[in-house]
This record gives C-alpha cells, structure tokens and sequence, in this order.
C-alpha cells in the first residue's frame, strides 16, 4: 500500500510540476513575442530567466523526488543551466549572435539531460513527451548553434518556438498523467 501511496504522490507532484512548467513557458512564449519585442531590456531579462527558471524547477523538482544525489540527471542540468545564465549575461553585451550560441549549448546539455532524467523516470508514466522534447530540445540547440554563426539578425523570437514547443510537451505530459490518475481511480472505484 506504501508503494501505491509513493506511486500516487510522485504522479500528483509531477502533473502539478508539468502544469506549472507548461504555464512559465506559455508566459515566456507570449511575452517574447508581444512586449518584449519593443522593450530589448524586457527581452534581456527574459534571455537571462529563462535558464534561471530551468535551473530552478530542477532543482525543485529534484528535491521532491528524493534529491539531488538520487537524481544525477537533474543535478547536473541544474548545474548547466545556473552556468548558462550567466553566460547569457555574458553574451547580452556582445551580440543576439552569442546569446543564441549560448542558448544552442544549452539546449542541447539541457535536452539530453531531460531525456535522460525521462528515461529514468518511464515507470511513473508520461515520460514519452518528455523524452521527445528532451530530444527535440537537443536537436534546436545545434540548429541554434549554426544559426549563431551566420550573419542574420536574431533575437528573442528566434527561441521563442524553441519555448512553446517546451510548454506544449510539458502541457502534453500533465494532460496524459491527469487522464490515467482518473483511469487508475476509476479501475480502484470498479474493483
């Protein structure tokens, strides 16, 4: 019966946590393409949030699942991400080129560890969208990268999509916990 319990409160904290990441990047998306495109210091501070807040969701996240040293995958994103907003800092005094270069390193350590922490997590189910954004997440990252170094202008529309694709698959894995927690209590109600 304990193991349903932690079974039940793992599912319940990570639709919340899924919900709530979905929000923040439906937030973000929306903002980047609506004022911060004539406030380039709204822009800035988005830039810099954004690894800020992936930073802390896995950190949060971690902690609720038995802590960083159980959860090496979210430890070391973590890690990443602190590092990346920095760098983004860094780079916001060089060029939209660098920031995007940076946001493309990033992109693609912060996917493979999401598709890692994904894989660990298969059990508790709703991980297939995880693992799909953990890959796609790589993927943009060396489309940012190459982009970086050509001569078009870039700004923060350019990882705006990047963003909502985040939040559709973070909205996509509340959804399918929600649906089989009311299977699941519907099947315990019936039996």
């Amino acid at each position: 019966m304990l193991v349903k319990t932690n079974e039940a409160n793992q599912s319940s904290w990570l639709k919340s946590y899924y919900f709530i990441r979905f929000a923040v990047a439906a937030a973000w998306v929306l903002l980047a393409f609506t004022a911060s495109r004539t406030m380039p210091s709204l822009a800035a501070i988005m830039l810099v949030a954004y690894p800020a807040w992936n930073a802390l969701a896995n950190f949060v996240d971690a902690q609720r699942s038995g802590g960083l040293s159980r959860n090496k995958t979210q430890l070391l994103n973590l890690v990443i991400s602190i590092i990346t907003t920095a760098a983004v800092a860094i780079a916001l005094g060089k060029s939209m080129n660098a920031v995007l270069a940076v946001f493309g390193v990033w992109a693609v350590l912060s996917g493979l560890f999401q598709l890692a922490t994904a894989v660990r997590r298969w059990k508790s189910g709703a991980q297939l969208a995880m693992v799909l954004s953990g890959a796609q997440s790589a993927l943009a990252g060396i489309f940012f990268v190459r982009m970086a170094g050509s001569a078009a202008t870039v700004g923060i529309t350019d990882v705006a999509p990047y963003a909502a694709f985040g939040a559709f698959y973070f909205l996509v894995s509340a959804a399918w916990l929600t649906v089989s927690d009311a299977r699941r209590k519907a099947a315990e109600a019936a039996g």
